[in-house]
């Protein structure tokens, strides 16, 4: 069928479809797109979520190279990445820790241009070698990088030793990323030893700001590091779905829009 066919190349584009959205953009009920879902399901093409679905590869172990991810949805990224900086206040002066991750890459990469404008500064801590590079040679900020061994797949550094590094630092704002976020299941990634850094991040910061894309709405990966309610601002570029959106109201998280 023609619209199962036009489901498959959406989803491929933009990592995730929803049924609403869908109907809406054929002129079909949900209970339809539904059917196509599950007829698409049943072929192999595509795995249900709730609200709508997910490519066959992405199941819960699966973790896409940076080099590919950075250039998906780069423009959603970096407009994150700018209403993140938001929280940071004029004259800021303090501690910022930069999680690994595409988006949070996107956070680095406009951040000390940010700071001048606020005629701040900040020290800057991380554990990924591609901020690090992005962050080296600049005079408005002090950089630290975090040691360990490095997971080819993020450019990160993992492991016992950089989990204690962490938990030793007491950050006044962490901006965190992540590969997927539920009502149920928190935040989630697929590596457990990326789950162990992540979970040291939040736990030891003052504020935690989670920088996601809407593909990663009520996606459930392997490894769950961190609760809804230890998260004080998500920074996406879409309405999370009802059932996710009430779920975060619970937890008092604020939720910033891109």
């Amino acid at each position: 069928m023609e619209r199962q066919k036009l489901v498959e190349h959406i989803l491929t584009e933009e990592g995730r479809v929803a049924v609403v959205e869908l109907a809406q953009r054929f002129g079909v009920t949900t209970e339809t797109v539904r059917r196509d879902l599950d007829a698409l399901e049943r072929q192999g093409a595509l795995v249900r979520v709730h609200g709508g679905a997910v490519p066959l590869a992405r199941a819960s172990t699966m973790e896409i190279p940076l080099g590919e991810r950075t250039h998906r949805r780069s423009q959603d990224k970096q407009a994150i990445a700018r209403r993140a900086l938001d929280v940071l206040p004029e004259g800021f002066t303090g501690s910022i820790y930069l999680d690994a991750g595409t988006t949070t890459g996107a956070v680095a990469t406009l951040l000390l241009e940010r700071l001048a404008e606020l005629h701040g500064r900040a020290d800057i801590v991380t554990h990924s070698l591609t901020i690090a590079s992005t962050l080296a040679s600049n005079s408005a900020a002090s950089l630290t990088v975090i040691g360990g061994r490095i997971r080819g797949v993020t450019a990160a550094a993992v492991g016992a030793s950089t989990v204690r590094s962490i938990e030793g630092l007491r950050p006044d704002i962490a901006f965190v990323g992540t590969n997927g976020v539920s009502a149920d299941f928190g935040l989630s990634t697929p590596d457990p030893d990326e789950a162990a850094v992540k979970a040291a991040i939040v736990h030891t910061a003052r504020r935690v700001v989670v920088v996601t894309d809407s593909s990663k709405h009520d996606r459930e990966l392997l490894t769950s590091f961190a609760a809804l309610d230890e998260v004080d601002v998500l920074v996406t570029d879409a309405e999370p779905e009802p059932r996710l959106a009430q779920a975060l109201a619970d937890a008092e998280v604020e939720v910033s829009l891109a």
